[in-house]
């Protein structure tokens, strides 16, 4: 009987966007050690035989940049032979998004220094993250278009505006501004509160609160959104 010899070593790399004052910023470490010591990268590591993958990136995350995430959704699996100098790694990915200003960053463990990068202000990073991170931004970018996210990323009481710019934003394009209000209300997730914000001359706008049990009830439900 032949017995399949294996050396494989399991990682997570978490690819975490920041989204604030009208920007999305991408959560990078630099790494304090060889392999691509005083390069920057995703923050990740490897996976202990006592804990499962969530528990995996939730530390390493925490670890290494001091950011918490209750979710990170999982993106992929990259696992080409060479994408290591160390040998045989495989990495599976996990992607949030949060608002920076939520938390006070700090590097440890195998990080010297953390880092918000504007997404278009991306430097060279090590391993293959570059492929991690443009999957990241496709995989944010396409479940944008028919889910409704990032409502958190906002305040308690935003004008509609605010929400216009958080799309435009994450979508790298601007809305079809008549087209995406329409679509936003047909939802009935907003609720048009009576106060109102002054931002300049002319009419103060109106005030709207996202309520989430009523889009976790449509989500149960099987929402359908497309913008």
């Amino acid at each position: 009987m032949h017995v399949l010899k294996q050396n494989i070593k399991l990682t997570v790399d978490a690819v975490v966007f920041g989204y604030e004052n009208g920007k999305v910023y991408l959560l990078l470490i630099n790494r304090k050690y060889e392999p691509f010591k005083n390069q920057w990268a995703l923050p990740g590591g490897y996976v202990k035989d006592d804990e499962n993958l969530e528990e995996a990136v939730a530390r390493e995350l925490k670890e290494e940049s001091g950011v918490e995430i209750n979710f990170l959704e999982q993106l992929y699996t990259f696992g080409a032979v060479d994408r290591d100098p160390r040998g045989r790694v495989v990495s599976i990915s996990y992607y949030g998004l949060v608002r920076p200003d939520k938390f006070q960053i700090s590097a440890a463990t195998d990080a010297k220094d953390v880092k918000w990068f504007p997404l278009n202000e991306i430097p060279q990073v090590s391993f293959d993250h570059e492929r991690i991170i443009e999957s990241g931004i496709i995989r944010l970018r396409s479940k944008i278009k028919y889910e409704p996210i990032g409502f958190e990323l906002l305040d308690a009481k935003f004008p509609f505006s605010d929400l216009e710019k958080l799309y435009s934003a994450l979508l790298g394009e601007p809305v079809d501004r008549r087209n995406f209000r329409k679509k936003i209300k047909e939802l009935n997730v907003l609720d048009e509160l009576d106060d109102t914000l002054s931002t300049g001359p002319g009419r103060p706008a109106r005030l709207f609160k996202f309520n989430k049990k009523r889009f976790f009830q449509l989500k149960k439900e099987g929402v359908h959104f497309e913008l």
